[in-house]
């Protein structure tokens, strides 16, 4: 049975830290549950590491549709939260919530994530009206890098962090479930932490959240263009990738893959029969 946005709430009300990990396809999804995270985000961070992007800008909704439906196929007790994409929320409440709608009803998540404050608010609250479960994001939210100037910490002013906080509440009160914190200040992230009955994700943002969020591929050494200061690399799975390859290359090369573990045998009379005696192999 699957996690509920309730059991996500209880998580804080019981003090316990919740971890939260993208995925993006079927086999890392089956994974990460079976490692016990019970909250899988399909990350609009696919349109890197997965697409090649040089931001997560250029993702679609039909992309985020097509790789939350191979996640929610790996799972069947984590809470899958699809990410809603660039331009998906921000045109008009309406479409926001029809677009919010089809991760639901065509993708399989139990609920989604935006990113954004006061701007957002109506459209949050217009889908939890609806029974659309929603996490929020604040901080730096990388839809936005062309208008902050880049991939920086958010909140290092009084005004920036008085606006974070009042934006954290407005969401809360508009009806998320959860809210994530990206490359906030430890202090402010903490300060929001203990204001909100919400539980807080943070990336980036100190051991005082609620809980933490990681890219996937940035934890297991699978993405190397580049390394945020936030992610701590627990394997270096890409390494080990390229080793492996390298070893099956040489083995083709040398003749010495596929050896007969890797055959399957018949009666060659048949063939005899059919075609005469086999030429001799090189």
């Amino acid at each position: 049975m699957r996690l509920t946005i309730q059991d996500i709430k209880q998580m804080k009300q019981r003090g316990d830290h919740i971890a939260m990990l993208t995925a993006y396809d079927y086999t890392t999804a089956k994974l990460v549950e079976g490692a016990g995270v019970p909250i899988i985000l399909v990350g609009d961070s696919l349109g890197n590491t997965m697409l090649g992007y040089e931001s997560t800008i250029p993702v679609t909704m039909e992309e985020m549709l097509h790789h939350t439906r191979a996640v929610v196929r790996g799972t069947q007790r984590a809470l899958v939260v699809g990410d809603m994409p660039f331009m998906s929320f921000q045109v008009d409440d309406k479409e926001a919530v029809r677009n919010a709608g089809r991760f639901l009803q065509e993708g399989g998540a139990q609920a989604v994530k935006l990113e954004g404050g006061g701007p957002v608010l109506a459209a949050v609250r217009r889908m939890v009206e609806v029974g659309i479960p929603v996490m929020g994001h604040l901080g730096l939210t990388p839809q936005s890098i062309n208008q902050l100037g880049g991939y920086k910490v958010q909140g290092k002013t009084p005004e920036a962090a008085t606006r974070m906080v009042e934006d954290a509440l407005a969401l809360e009160k508009a009806g998320v479930f959860s809210l994530v914190l990206e490359c906030v200040p430890t202090p402010l992230a903490k300060l929001i932490t203990e204001r909100l009955s919400v539980p807080t994700i943070g990336i980036g943002a100190g051991p005082f959240c609620d809980g933490q969020v990681q890219v996937v591929h940035d934890m297991l050494g699978l993405f190397t263009d580049f390394t945020p200061k936030h992610a701590k690399r627990y394997a270096e799975l890409g390494e080990a990738i390229k080793q492996a390859v390298a070893a099956y290359v040489r083995e083709v090369s040398e003749g010495s893959f596929p050896t007969d573990k890797q055959s399957y045998s018949m009666d060659e009379s048949l063939l005899e029969a059919l075609y005469g005696a086999p030429t001799q192999k090189r």
